[in-house]
């Protein structure tokens, strides 16, 4: 039976920069998170949802990955909608919503200045994400959330990115038998300038 993904500690020293801007938070911000965000979900999961980073005022307030920022208010609905969840979704970690044979994650488990990690800090966080993959023996699909989450899961899994180009709804068959599906990122932005709408990225969970 394979073990329990590990977590990064909560004083993380990986990555300089990015702990530094987690001890400026914990200063400005007593009441956050303010630590290394840790999966959510089952770890018997089928489906993996991997992310880029928390966000300052979502998954670093509140400790829940996309909970409490505008990304999470078309995740969870949409995972919801495809019985990949149960519950109702309350932008608060509190709310009682559980994951149903699914997870999520993400490539950088700190917050970032400016959300943007630098290549020295995905690599820094990559042991773990390895970790939380190599963890998962049920796991059938992963879906990675923009292109810096989809290079990630490549890496992890030692493929080359050529062969395996990002783009919206691409479904790339690995060689273990799992797939990788890809997804723009549901973020406010990709949202409010129409890049990506309710309908794509319910068209990604179809695929799955």
């Amino acid at each position: 039976m394979a073990s329990p993904p590990q977590d990064p500690p909560r004083d993380c020293q990986f990555c300089p920069r990015l702990a530094e801007f987690r001890d400026a938070n914990r200063a400005a911000h007593p009441d956050w998170f303010n630590a290394p965000v840790p999966a959510f979900g089952v770890p018997d999961c089928e489906l993996l949802i991997v992310g880029l980073a928390p966000g300052l005022q979502g998954a670093n307030r509140t400790g829940r990955p996309f909970t409490g920022d505008y990304a999470g208010d078309l995740l969870y609905p949409t995972l919801i909608k495809f019985c990949w969840a149960e519950g109702a979704y309350g932008q608060s970690p509190d709310d009682g919503l559980r994951m149903v044979k699914s997870r999520i994650t993400n490539a950088v488990r700190c917050v970032p200045p400016q959300n943007k990690p630098t290549g020295a800090e995905q690599k820094a966080c990559r042991p773990f994400l390895v970790d939380e993959i190599n963890a998962l023996p049920s796991l059938r699909t992963i879906i990675a959330l923009g292109r810096i989450a989809h290079e990630a899961v490549l890496s992890t899994l030692g493929l080359r990115k050529k062969d395996h180009p990002f783009g919206h709804a691409a479904c790339h068959p690995l060689p273990d038998g799992r797939r990788l599906i890809d997804s723009y990122h549901c973020s406010r932005y990709n949202v409010n300038t129409g890049r990506l709408t309710t309908a794509m990225f319910e068209a990604v969970f179809n695929l799955v």
